[in-house]
């Protein structure tokens, strides 16, 4: 029998390997941008055409490599950052496998420019598919810009996998994040379709934080800080009160690497335990700095998972130094026996001396005496004040006066005949109404939470938040189609902050909401103006619906018009149903029975949950 195993060629094992490696566009930004910052660059700048898939470059200002470097630099495992299995355990740079540059030019064609500093001409290498095409001296300036074009030119089937261009360009700018928020004495530059999206001078963390996440997050922001032999904790932690309902702004970073960490993320929440609402995640950007050596790197893929030594010890000293922070910046409550601010004299009543008050009481004072008895008391040179109810001598007295001057005898003598007094009607039974109302009223709420209604074959139980929600959808929907919502002006304008890409992902939806019955106002770089909302929605429910839109359109941004408009109705409708324990009025529930059965799908949720029940006749009988 003759051998079956073989070895690979070169290009297709550069392929496999690029799986692991390059996942979609946003892997390649990484790879590069790690690479710009262990060059010791200064200044990086992105440019992204397509969300990636056309055009994926970065230049940078580093150190550069020389022709021999910029060839090797494209070969399986060659790095210059290990030279010994030991260097595993010591790292302290971004790449060092020596994958990155090898898949990424086994599946995209790839053009690199460098020069070193000492030289006065560079190199430029044309790569296709792991196939150098050219190499050439070159003029360029000092450092590397390298550029991918094409993603996935050669495996189809990867291509058609990618998703739409707004999701690949959200996957590109989170990975930007976390790369600028871990190096903030770099500048950064990101073009998006020759447009700026960001400009990241050099400055502290705290200002790249403000800078990435806009200007309303530094008054969020509470500083945690703390070095052991262990580790060394800095960052930022969130305020309570700003928490979202989105995780998306909690930020590990560990030697300046971003890594995630269900474990660590614990630890955090723990710390705020009792100050956060319900379904609600503070935000945090937390530094770690470690020796290298207790830490193990290379247990995942793309690098964003740690094995730590001692992680008990790190929980712990995590959670005690946020919590430390949150009670010494007076965000979490404390209990300070040396002083309470209650108690403390205001700044008027300093130096003045409290007053006694005195009461002057008659002992002797009878209520109940006569004015005429008022003698024979043991105290005869007092005096007593008597009060006398004075009473008209007749009740015709209160009506003298109302006669006009041309009253006639005659009208005087009838003046009191059409007077009717008011009297109780006195009823046979006590229950008698309300056994009347009993059959025009035939839909009740139950537990604040169903509205109990009959039919002709028993009775129907319905959930009132998802009835709503679901006569609320499609309201909507015909609103947005048809452009005819009712808006409701506000008498001071809604001003709401948001980040850039928040921002652009709103001007997604813009007209879609315009149509739903917002108008906008003046759009700043971080804030955006609304001047009226639609008639259904209250002013306080606004901020928390535009945030769980944003949420909704985050995890499944649709590609058509469509499907954006059926988002955002499925969003606002469930935001602003009717919930659970809420009292409402017998005119709404028969309103709100009804117009759920004239909707063209009452039977379900926008998200294909039951809105009602029936018991027949024939059931209920069966349980007797």
């Amino acid at each position: 029998m003759s051998d079956i195993i073989q070895l690979l060629p070169d290009h297709v094992a550069n392929q496999i390997a690029a799986g692991e490696v390059v996942q979609r566009p946003a892997s390649v930004v990484k790879e590069l941008l790690e690479n710009a910052i262990d060059a010791q660059a200064t200044y990086i700048k992105l440019i992204i055409k397509e969300a990636g898939k056309t055009l994926i470059q970065v230049i940078d200002d580093g150190l550069g490599m020389s022709d021999t470097d910029a060839r090797l630099s494209f070969e399986r495992h060659a790095t210059s950052k290990i030279k010994t299995a030991e260097d595993l355990f010591e790292l302290d740079t971004k790449g060092f496998r020596g994958e990155a540059l090898a898949s990424i030019a086994a599946i995209a064609h790839v053009d690199l420019k460098t020069r070193q500093e000492k030289d006065e001409v560079g190199t430029t290498i044309q790569i296709e598919g792991s196939e150098v095409v050219t190499q050439e001296v070159c003029v360029t300036p000092k450092g590397t810009s390298i550029s991918v074009k094409n993603l996935f030119y050669n495996i189809p089937a990867r291509r058609n996998f990618l998703k739409s261009n707004t999701v690949e360009l959200r996957h590109i700018i989170d990975e930007f994040h976390r790369v600028v928020m871990a190096h903030p004495f770099i500048r950064f530059d990101m073009y998006h379709n020759e447009n700026e999206v960001f400009n990241l001078p050099i400055v502290n963390h705290r200002q790249r934080i403000v800078n990435v996440f806009g200007g309303k997050t530094n008054e969020k922001l509470v500083p945690i800080k703390e070095e052991t032999d262990l580790v060394t904790i800095s960052g930022y932690v969130g305020k309570p009160q700003y928490a979202k309902r989105t995780r998306g702004e909690q930020f590990f970073f560990v030697n300046d690497r971003y890594i995630k960490s269900p474990y660590l993320n614990h630890a955090v929440n723990a710390a705020f335990e009792g100050l956060l609402k319900e379904k609600t995640h503070p935000s945090y950007f937390i530094y770690l700095t470690v020796d290298p050596k207790s830490i193990d790197i290379n247990i995942h893929p793309t690098k964003t998972e740690i094995k730590f030594e001692d992680e008990h010890a790190l929980y712990a000293m995590l959670r005690s130094s946020i919590k430390h922070s949150l009670g010494q910046f007076n965000v979490a409550p404390v209990l300070d026996f040396n002083r309470d601010a209650s108690m403390d004299t205001p700044y008027d009543y300093k130096g003045k001396v409290a007053q006694t008050p005195t009461i002057e009481v008659d002992r002797s004072f009878n209520p109940f005496k006569d004015e005429k008895i008022s003698g024979g008391s043991s105290s005869e040179n007092k005096t007593y004040t008597s009060f006398k109810k004075e009473t008209p001598a007749s009740w015709e007295n209160l009506y003298v006066g109302l006669e006009s001057e041309t009253t006639t005898p005659k009208q005087e003598e009838n003046s009191f005949s059409s007077v009717e007094f008011e009297s109780a009607e006195v009823t046979g039974s006590l229950f008698e109404d309300n056994e009347k109302q009993i059959g025009h009223h035939t839909t009740y709420q139950l537990k604040k939470k169903y509205i109990v209604t009959t039919i002709k074959s028993g009775m129907v139980i319905i959930n009132q938040h998802r009835a709503h929600e679901r006569i609320l959808y499609e309201e909507l929907l015909r609103n947005i189609t048809m452009a005819s919502a009712v808006s409701q002006q506000l008498l001071f304008p809604l001003v709401l902050s948001f980040t850039t890409r928040e921002i652009e992902l709103l001007n997604t939806v813009k007209e879609q909401l315009e149509n739903a019955g917002f108008v906008f106002g003046e759009a700043a770089d971080e804030s955006v103006e609304i001047s009226a909302i639609p008639s259904a929605t209250s002013e306080q429910e606004v901020p928390m619906l535009i945030e769980k839109l944003l949420e909704d359109l985050n995890s499944e941004v649709p590609e058509s018009g469509y499907s954006q408009t059926d988002v955002l109705a499925k969003s606002i409708a469930k935001s602003i149903a009717v919930k659970t324990g809420v009292v409402l009025p017998a005119e709404q529930l028969q309103y709100m029975a009804n117009s759920l059965f004239a909707c063209t799908e009452p039977t379900i949720t926008p998200d294909n949950k039951p809105t009602f029940i029936t018991l027949t006749v024939d059931e209920i009988d069966k349980k007797f």
